[in-house]
């Protein structure tokens, strides 16, 4: 029975190897970049943060994946940076994203920033997809 849970869980999962890692081995403290799949779309860089508070969309990413503006939920959200500094939200937009075998609905900020990412995804991805325990 163990050995039956266990493959259930395995394919939820997103595997790493380790000649995937740097040359520093697992003592690196690079970030974590995924590509995933955004509704029809392969991005790539996608940022893992857990420092941050939200999922952002870098407004540059919106205008590459060709996404209407009208998808994007008017707010008034202040996305606040480990600066102090904050910065007005576009808006929210919910996007489907499919990681190795999963599949999220998650939400992101939008932010009209210049920024080395095209989606970041911060605490709420982290917490949906249990990378916590």
């Amino acid at each position: 029975m163990e050995k039956i849970a266990n493959k259930i869980f395995e394919v939820n999962r997103v595997p790493f190897s380790d000649d995937e890692l740097p040359v520093e081995g697992t003592e690196h403290n690079k970030a974590l970049y995924l590509i995933v799949k955004c509704e029809d779309s392969v991005v790539t860089r996608v940022l893992i943060d857990n420092g941050s508070s939200a999922n952002i969309c870098p407004l540059s990413t919106l205008s590459k994946l060709k996404v209407e503006d009208e998808r994007i939920h008017k707010n008034s959200i202040c996305v606040r940076g480990f600066d102090g500094g904050g910065k007005d939200s576009v808006g929210d937009i919910i996007f489907e994203l499919t990681i190795g075998p999963v599949e999220f609905t998650m939400e992101f900020q939008v932010l009209d920033i210049a920024v080395s990412y095209n989606l970041l995804l911060g605490r709420p991805w982290i917490h949906a997809a249990k990378v916590v325990p």
